[in-house]
């Protein structure tokens, strides 16, 4: 039976504060400088010395700056990473984020009506409808989506399509975009229940595109169809190749095979049992596109697979919750970094799956893996490549302990070579389907 807190209640309460006997020295710590600060272990930040006995040389860190694309960035920066290797470009060549992010705007705007179609006939207050619309886009996504669009678009060089104001600080063109969208689904959902036929709402989902191209144009300019690509590399070697397109670009620059590279992820919750492939019902960006596919895997076989690919030369796609224990501007990610519950005298544990159950944890963020320390054949601390410029860590590069790995990294994406026999195996299986709200969907 509900009741209310009684007086009876409010004193036992204030007799257990005063019985601790620093209770006034935390009271006047806490209220002056906060949990974080008063909470901090400097012996956790004295572990995460960033020496790695595997050690990437990456180039310099990217600057997402205002804008949620950190899993674009993390994938083209993977790519760029070969660059630097195979055509000895400098240490601060990127590849364009602006170019991938207009074609996922555009490409998810035509996502949502086929989403909005689909659920035409089902009221607004339905739970898929109502998720539809509580964002219907946004600057996150997962590795199969830019996938998608690199296997349909292409890739450029930053140099031939750069930043724009829109591209680095996002939230103008993310509102406009989302009340557009909303505006179309009312339309379109009205079509629908007029009865209209499908060519007419075909032909009115076209204009709306040509409006959305227009929006997405004037924010980040349009595309290039072709361009030439002039550099020096970093012996100081000049080179030019001429009329390229952005698919001919990755056809010679990057030439990876994408469907040699797997979604592998660590979600240990009792309705996904490991060794399963698992898919999000409603999540994509390209109509007809890569889906979204994951591989469920134990954190032994999660940590061993970006192991081997480390060890092979190669940086590594992940994705975590990149807020919890973490020092921003020292770039460090450790679980006892904080001791929260020792300040306030209280338990404060959940597993990881608790965590995902409870909404305690998802994956918020993509980053690179570009390191990792092994002391007596045991992974120890990774050396991380964030997509926050080069003010934050050591130059943009993060210190993630191997028990922060464990807690609160969610996927990585492999080469699938690296995989066991038997893992490979699985991949060729039909994924279950989740719900579209389920934590294996969020967006980095």
């Amino acid at each position: 039976m509900t009741q209310s807190i009684s007086s009876e209640q409010l004193a036992k309460f204030q007799k257990n504060l005063h019985a601790r006997e620093s209770h006034d020295v935390i009271e006047r710590a806490v209220t002056k400088n906060g949990i974080l600060a008063n909470s901090y272990d400097l012996k956790a930040q004295a572990k995460m010395e960033p020496v790695f006995s595997i050690d990437l040389d990456v180039g310099n860190v990217s600057n997402q700056k205002q804008s949620g694309r950190c899993w674009m960035f993390a994938a083209l920066n993977t790519m760029r990473h070969d660059m630097k290797t195979n055509f000895k470009v400098t240490k601060d060549f990127e590849l364009s984020q602006n170019f991938t992010y207009f074609w996922d705007k555009l490409e998810k705007a035509n996502y949502f009506y086929q989403n909005v179609l689909e659920t035409a006939d089902k009221p607004t207050d339905d739970r898929t409808v109502s998720w539809l619309m509580t964002t219907p886009q946004q600057d996150g996504g997962q590795w199969d989506m830019i996938v998608a669009i690199i296997e349909k678009y292409g890739v450029v060089p930053q140099s031939v399509m750069p930043e724009t104001y829109n591209s680095s600080k996002s939230t103008e063109i993310n509102a406009t975009l989302n009340l557009k969208l909303r505006k179309d689904a009312v339309d379109l959902r009205e079509l629908v229940a007029a009865g209209t036929s499908e060519a007419e709402i075909e032909a009115v989902k076209e204009a709306k595109l040509t409006e959305i191209y227009r929006l997405l144009a004037y924010s980040f300019g349009e595309p290039p169809a072709t361009f030439d690509f002039e550099y020096r590399d970093s012996d100081n070697e000049y080179h030019i190749d001429k009329n390229l397109t952005p698919k001919t670009f990755y056809d010679k620059f990057i030439g990876w095979d994408l469907d040699e590279y797997v979604s592998i992820i660590n979600g240990p919750t009792d309705d996904k049992p490991y060794n399963n492939m698992y898919t999000v019902d409603r999540l994509g960006n390209v109509v007809n596109g890569r889906p979204v596919r994951h591989l469920n895997v134990n954190m032994a076989d999660f940590r061993d697979v970006a192991i081997k690919q480390l060890q092979s030369g190669e940086s590594v796609w992940f994705g975590c919750d990149v807020g919890q224990s973490s020092e921003r501007q020292l770039g460090i990610m450790d679980t006892e970094l904080y001791h929260k519950d020792e300040l306030f005298n209280i338990d404060l544990a959940l597993s990881k799956a608790e965590r995902l159950d409870y909404g305690e944890s998802l994956m918020t963020h993509a980053m690179v893996l570009t390191g990792v320390d092994i002391v007596d054949d045991q992974a120890t601390k990774w050396k991380v490549e964030n997509s926050w410029g080069e003010k934050v860590g050591k130059k943009g590069f993060f210190v993630m302990s191997d028990n922060w790995m464990e807690e609160y990294c969610y996927q990585v994406v492999v080469n699938k070579k690296f995989l066991p026999e038997k893992l490979q195996t699985i991949l060729k299986e039909e994924p279950k389907v989740l719900a579209p709200w389920d934590p294996m969907g969020a967006l980095a």
